[in-house]
Order: C-alpha cells, then structure tokens, then sequence
C-alpha cells in the first residue's frame, strides 16, 4: 500500500508539486515579502521654505517633489488624489506634515519618525486621524470576499457542473460558449455584489468606516474587479478535472493576492524582486480604488491607472475564459451537426 501510495503521488504531479515546490516558493516570497517596516515614505515638501525642509528630511522620508509655489489647499488635494503618503507644508513658524491615513504603515512610521524630531515638524493625519487598523481593512476585506466568491465558489460550481455532465448538456443545446459562461457566472456576480453592499454598510455601522467619495466609482471599481476574478475562477475550472484540483488553484491564486496586495503587508516594505508579483493582482488596485473612495473621497479623474488596470485585466481574463472554455468544454458546432445528423434515420438522410 504505502509503495502504491507513493506511484498515486508521483503520477499526480499537481500534488507533488504543492507539497515540494510551493513550500519553497511561499518560504522565498514571502519571506522577502512579509515585513511591516516602511524603509521608504513618499513626500513632497511645499510652501516658502520648501527647499530648506526638503534638505533637512531625513530617513525615511524620500522627498520626491519640491513645490515652493504650492498652497496648503494643493497639499492637501495631492494628498486626496495619491500623489505622496506625506505633505510638509511650509511658511510661517514650524512645518506641518499631512500624513495620509489611509495609508496605515506608511502612516504610523511618519508619526513615529516626526515625534522623534523633536517638535520640528507639526503632525496632522489625515483620513483616518486616529491611525484605526478596522479603517483601512475594511476597504480590502470588501476586495478579499468578492475575490473568494469569484474565484473559489465559481470554479468549484463549474467543475461541478462538469463532473456531473450537465455542461456538455448545455453545450449541445443552442447555446454559445460566451452563453453559457455568462449564465453560470451572473448568479455569483448579483451574490458578490450583496456581499459588497453588505459589508460596506455593516464595517460602517460597527467600525465607524467612512464613506467620503462617490458611490458610482466604488461600484464601477467593484464590478471591474469582480469581472477579473470571475474570469479567473472560469479559467480555473477548464483546467481542473475535479473540485478538488479546482479548490488547490483556486488557493493558490488566492493566498498572493492576500499576502502581495498590500492588504496585510505594505508594497512599500517589500523587496523589488517580490514587489512586483503585487502589481499583477487584480486586488492590488481594487485595494486601491476602495481606500481611494472610502477614506479619502478621491475622485475618479485620480483613481483612473487602476480603474483602467483592472479594465484591462477583466477583458483579457474573460476573453482567455471564453476561448478556453469553447475549445476544451463546449463542443464545436459541426461536431453538433454531426450528432444531429447521426440520430437520423437512415430513411431521412
């Protein structure tokens, strides 16, 4: 038995893999990736004495732009809109440096830094002024359950559909592909949407979490989001033979998005080689959308890169769903006339 079990797990390779190859690789990425201290804080130092500021900042704040012409009121919209974590403003008497709240670590390692300065520089958080943890999770939790119902509940009910026989049903009915697809797929998309409702109205009554920006962009965000991980969770079902294939890619499409997207650790602390697997994920920029919405009010002018990253990844993923669910579920069209040619009798044809 145990000899027979070990042939089971050598022709099995996807198990091989995720009991000696993924340990290793979680081990090495999130090794690098795990890691809450922000070495480097993006700021921009504005107002009179602006250059003076900027040369005395030291770690980790990385002053990128220097703006001596810029007012308290621009500071504050670059705050809004992303541009930088932190805003020196300058001008008569002691600096004072806007930190974005939404940003937590980036957030809580300014106010760290600026209090062992030493009273030269002046602190106001902006956003989340009280630095609360529930504040900046609940605008991710949103993007974490919509990926769970897109990408585990969908492939497990379309292989299910599968092992049961009722998609190659389907496929011989009038139906096309894209069809079928978007019929199985509606269902999870109006279940994922309630969660989104449901969750951002309960994290505002229990946590207290603002909602300072437009509803229509958080929507149009959530429904791009939703779009990808749909396709992913379709994409995962032509490749997987049974639930339980299903239910490991699924997993592991799932764990970097959690652990990469900035929602646990921020992309700031992590190391280039790794940083980079993040920007990939479709909840990274979900991420972004709804702590832009949420907590800062931004308007959809400065949330456009990832809105559109998100487009872009919604209509790649689902058009790769379609052609691969048509070439390995759905029977092509002439081999449909074929079978309806076969079940006629001889006198017929």
């Amino acid at each position: 038995m145990i000899v027979k079990e070990f042939l089971e797990l050598r022709r099995d390779k996807r198990t091989v893999a995720m009991i000696v190859v993924l340990p290793l690789v979680l081990l090495v990425v999130f090794g690098y990736a795990a890691s809450f201290n922000v070495e480097s804080i993006s700021t921009q130092v504005v107002g009179p004495q602006a250059q003076q500021t900027a040369a005395q900042l030291r770690d980790p704040f990385e002053v990128d732009k220097v703006d001596p012409a810029a007012t308290e009121a621009a500071a504050r919209d670059r705050l809004r809109d992303g541009d930088a974590a932190v805003v020196v403003v300058t001008g008569a008497g002691t600096p004072k440096a806007l930190v974005d709240g939404s940003r937590l670590f980036s957030a809580q390692a300014a106010v760290a830094e600026t209090a062992r300065m030493q009273g030269q520089l002046r602190t106001e958080v902006l956003y989340n002024p009280e630095l609360k943890t529930s504040w900046v999770m609940v605008p991710a939790l949103i993007g974490m359950i919509l990926a769970f119902i897109g990408t585990i509940i969908t492939s497990i009910g379309l292989v299910r559909e599968r092992q049961a026989g009722t998609l190659e049903q389907l496929a011989v009915m009038p139906f096309r592909p894209s069809d079928v697809i978007a019929g199985k797929i509606v269902p999870y998309f109006v279940l994922a949407a309630v969660d989104m409702a449901v969750v951002a109205v309960v994290g505002r009554l229990l946590f207290d979490v603002p909602f300072n920006g437009s509803v229509l962009t958080f929507i149009l965000g959530g429904t791009l989001f939703l779009f990808a991980v749909l396709g992913i969770g379709v994409l995962i079902s032509t490749v997987s033979e049974n639930q339980g294939q299903a239910t490991q890619l699924a997993l592991m499409t799932m764990l970097p998005q959690i652990l990469l997207s900035g929602m646990i650790f921020p992309l700031e602390s992590m190391a280039i080689g790794v940083r980079w697997i993040g920007y990939v994920l479709p909840l990274t920029y979900f991420i972004q959308v709804s702590n832009g919405t949420m907590l800062r009010g931004a308007p959809i002018a400065t949330l456009w890169l990832p809105l559109t990253v998100l487009a872009c990844m919604a209509a790649l993923v689902f058009i790769g769903a379609v052609l691969r669910f048509r070439r390995d579920l759905a029977p092509s069209q002439p081999q449909a006339k074929d079978s309806e040619t076969d079940q006629q009798p001889v006198g017929a044809r």
